[in-house]
């Protein structure tokens, strides 16, 4: 378990893919599965998985939010349109997508400069290091945990139970 540093989810909103505001106010009371997606990336694959856990979990109370990002090999070229189709026509995604950020540097958007505050990664680094890493926020809007990118959505299952349990 991440230890709290201050703040929640709910203090947070960004821009839908269509470009409209989301705030994550609205989210309060839902656990959510925040990722870093790219669609040339190895682990594209696993929108597919996120969209199983979406429709399996969604009406118990999961939301899982995509948020393209081109920080890493350059992975996630296109513009918002463009992504939002991609993940739609290849993968069936109807799962929430946040229009196109940064996820490190000066440049990262607040929300996942707080989310890698909250939860860091292997030897305290807080630096996303690929595509497809995983935020899973609890009902009370702190975090949980911090997964890498190889790790397959459907091996979270019994930490969104759990967390839907909570």
């Amino acid at each position: 378990m991440a230890q709290s540093k201050g703040g929640h989810i709910g203090e947070f909103e960004a821009l839908s893919i269509e470009g409209r505001p989301a705030q994550f106010a609205s989210q309060l009371g839902r656990v959510l599965l925040l990722v870093n997606t790219a669609s040339e990336c190895g682990f594209t694959p696993q929108f597919a998985g996120l969209e199983k856990l979406w429709q399996d979990y969604r009406d118990r109370g999961l939301t899982i939010v995509g948020f393209p990002s081109n920080e890493f090999g350059g992975q996630e070229p296109g513009e918002n349109e463009q992504i939002g189709a991609f993940c739609q026509r290849n993968y069936g995604v109807s799962f929430p997508m946040m229009a196109k950020v940064e996820v490190n540097g000066s440049r990262a958007h607040p929300l996942w400069k707080w989310l890698k505050a909250e939860a860091p990664g292997m030897l305290g680094s807080q630096a996303v290091k690929w595509n497809f890493t995983k935020f899973l926020v609890g009902r009370d809007g702190r975090v949980i945990k911090r997964y890498a990118p190889q790790d397959e959505p459907e091996k979270l299952r019994a930490d969104i139970e759990a967390a839907l349990a909570a």
